[in-house]
């Protein structure tokens, strides 16, 4: 049985990691709110973008390597997102659990499948099991920005039009709250305009006309909106899975803390225990010293 010495120098060494963990809980807060700002701005943006690529490509009857789908999809291009550190909860081990069993059952269908990881956790598990990746990509929490992003998205477009590979696909978790991360597999390249359609402010749709007069061309409107619509879902999918990071690791060190104090108030009552007994063992002692001696 441990000894009273014992009891309190736990006790203590549970009080200064709850200290630390209440600690983290808030600078994840805060950290969770910016980017909680950030992704629920961006996130009009880039449905409206592709919309209006949807519609701008189906009136005009536009063709763009970007648009089409390949006549075999035989080469995959995984961009998986985790965090650089853990204590996050599931965080990680969702994204890595998922692409593992993907990896598994899927992997046959295609003749190459190449890794991006974005995030030091993800690609040390996977190198742990025998997978090289490709890219490795590190502190994205800290150095996000839309140039970080243009430049990714720019090397995956270059390859995916050169047919280096016939499908780029993002996994992350993406934002949903504070206590939920929903886990995604978006299929970036190439751009399905089917799933959009322009809607107007009432909710009607409200496709351009075919008529209609554009100045730049049609084919030069959807080659820069693609480049753009393609670096703006980049830069979202790192935001969110930033967002979502936060949020886990805030949900887990607020959990780490109530355990904490759960623990303290056990610990406390077995040191009392301990105590108590120790006291009535020396009373006892004293009192059959005294009876003795007379």
């Amino acid at each position: 049985m441990a000894s009273l010495r014992d009891m309190r120098s736990r006790i203590a060494s549970v009080k200064n990691t709850q200290q630390i963990t209440r600690a983290m809980k808030m600078v994840s807060a805060a950290k969770l709110r910016r980017a909680q700002e950030q992704i629920v701005n961006m996130r009009p943006y880039a449905n409206r973008i592709m919309k209006i690529i949807a519609n701008v490509a189906t009136t005009q009857r536009v063709e763009h390597a970007l648009l089409q789908t390949p006549a075999t999809n035989k080469r995959l291009l995984l961009v998986v997102l985790t965090s650089d550190r853990g204590l996050c909860g599931g965080f990680n081990n969702s994204v890595c659990r998922f692409l593992e069993k993907y990896l598994k059952t899927e992997r046959e269908k295609f003749e190459k499948v190449d890794c991006i990881f974005i995030g030091k956790k993800g690609a040390d598990y996977f190198r742990r099991r025998g997978i090289a990746p490709r890219q490795v990509i590190l502190n994205l929490a800290r150095e996000i920005s839309y140039t970080m992003a243009a430049d990714l998205a720019k090397t995956c477009m270059q390859e995916f039009m050169s047919g280096d590979y016939d499908e780029v696909r993002f996994v992350y978790n993406e934002f949903k709250s504070a206590i939920s991360q929903k886990l995604v597999a978006e299929t970036i390249l190439p751009v399905d305009v089917t799933k959009s359609e322009f809607q107007s402010g009432d909710n009607h749709a409200f496709p351009f006309a075919q008529d209609l007069i554009f100045e730049p061309a049609p084919e030069q409107m959807i080659d820069q909106l693609l480049a753009q619509h393609f670096s703006v879902q980049v830069y979202r999918c790192m935001a969110e899975s930033v967002a979502a990071e936060h949020a886990a690791r805030m949900s887990s060190m607020e959990n780490a803390t109530k355990n904490a104090k759960d623990m303290i108030s056990k610990l406390t009552l077995t040191y009392n225990n301990l105590r108590q007994a120790s006291i009535t063992r020396e009373l006892i002692e004293i009192c059959s010293g005294a009876e003795a001696i007379q």
